[in-house]
């Protein structure tokens, strides 16, 4: 186990990752440059774009934990360069853990669990992460320009009196992500059986989080505190994890 951590953790993996990032960081800025001047030329008045990177950046701070648990997470057994670079470019922290963990079950681990890793199952779980997330690339690179030109098409006059009723990509999506927590919560469902090793841990902090989540909605929704759109997420991670650790010394 050393052997591989000493591998995955290397410098030289240090290194590659570090220069990946930092062509990234340029990149940002020199969009955030352009962007900048591209507002003055338009008009707009200094002092709402400096109140924008101001605001955009102070929101993005609390967001960024949870990306943060996330490297932390994959960190332990997938080492810090991979972890650090996946969830650094377009990996997102809800893909990123499910992936890996599928991957690795699926080279016949029980899970992403350090003491059974080698560089074998190192290599198949970051080519599969890798892979699987550049759907979003190829579909940018062949079908952006096509979307972007409906996006500014003139908007077709609605008829009065009728409801606009939700897309198909509005169903699919809700389809998805209904099949996804029912899958997950199935899954939480057999650790807590008798066959399973009866861990209930997994279905209480699910729950936790779900209702923290739910008591974020119900305030940015009812309430109207829209500012918590941007840290329910981390929140309720947060707290769940903390609630976690809780009743694991409790119990």
């Amino acid at each position: 186990m050393k052997e591989y951590l000493s591998a995955v953790n290397s410098g030289t993996f240090y290194a590659i990752v570090a220069c990946v990032l930092v062509f990234i960081t340029v990149m940002c800025i020199v969009f955030c440059v352009k962007s900048y001047k591209a507002g003055i030329r338009l008009g707009m008045d200094k002092k709402v774009l400096k109140k924008t990177i101001t605001s955009s950046a102070t929101f993005t701070l609390l967001p960024s934990i949870s990306i943060l648990l996330g490297v932390i997470a994959l960190s332990g057994t997938l080492g810090v360069p991979l972890s650090w670079l996946r969830l650094s470019v377009i990996g997102a922290l809800q893909y990123e853990l499910n992936v890996a963990e599928i991957a690795a079950q699926s080279f016949g681990l029980s899970g992403l669990n350090v003491s059974e890793m080698n560089m074998t199952a190192f290599v198949t779980i970051a080519l599969v992460m890798t892979v699987g997330i550049l759907g979003g690339i190829i579909c940018c690179i062949f079908f952006l320009k096509k979307y972007t030109k409906k996006l500014n098409a003139a908007p077709k006059k609605e008829k009065t009196g009728e409801n606009k009723k939700p897309g198909f990509g509005a169903h699919a999506t809700t389809a998805m992500f209904v099949g996804l927590c029912a899958a997950y919560i199935g899954s939480y469902i057999g650790k807590l059986t008798p066959g399973g090793g009866s861990d209930a841990m997994p279905l209480i902090v699910a729950g936790i989080a779900a209702a923290c989540m739910a008591v974020f909605e119900f305030l940015i929704q009812k309430k109207k505190i829209l500012v918590l759109e941007n840290f329910s997420l981390a929140a309720s991670m947060l707290i769940a994890m903390a609630a976690a650790v809780v009743i694991n010394t409790v119990m």
